[in-house]
């Protein structure tokens, strides 16, 4: 007989120097609102926010369970306003949320250490992965915000089309 024990983790880090930091019972200030797409398409966003720019993101992104919340990312080189909302499906996650401060594209280029410099429609924007695994993508949307995409490796594959579904 096989006996099988398991315990579930946030990004596999067991919560010993993961990369997204935050907590998934206290909502970050000010908290998202929700709203019906206007499309009629049924689908539910919610909106992030850097000083009045919001950010729309999906409410469940690719069927996802919402799970939490995060207000850091320790990639960044400084520290800087984070918000954002993390979704699972077992044990991966995606996350999705807005940094704010970046306000120029030189600012923006040096802000994570070890990243790829690229752009996304024209914007720039960087691509890491964390020593977690975290496969991580975030673009300078317009002066003082950009918007972040990570993923842990199941659903790394995802991070391009969630990126596609967010709209300012």
């Amino acid at each position: 007989m096989l006996t099988l024990t398991g315990c579930g983790g946030a990004g596999g880090d067991g919560g010993d120097g993961g990369e997204v930091q935050g907590s998934s019972t206290t909502p970050p200030s000010p908290s998202p609102s929700r709203s019906h797409d206007p499309t009629g398409a049924g689908s539910d966003s919610i909106s992030l926010s850097c000083d009045g720019t919001d950010v729309r993101v999906p409410a469940s992104p690719a069927g996802l369970a919402p799970a939490g919340a995060f207000g850091r990312l320790d990639s960044l080189t400084r520290p800087l306003k984070v918000e954002g909302r993390i979704w699972s499906d077992n044990d991966e996650r995606m996350y999705v949320g807005v940094v704010c401060g970046v306000r120029t594209a030189e600012q923006f280029a040096t802000l994570v250490a070890r990243s790829t410099l690229t752009a996304y429609k024209g914007k720039p924007a960087l691509r890491w992965t964390t020593r977690t695994g975290v496969r991580s993508f975030m673009w300078l949307e317009r002066p003082g915000t950009a918007v972040y995409v990570g993923a842990t490796p199941g659903l790394a594959d995802d991070i391009r089309p969630i990126a596609a579904d967010i709209t300012t």
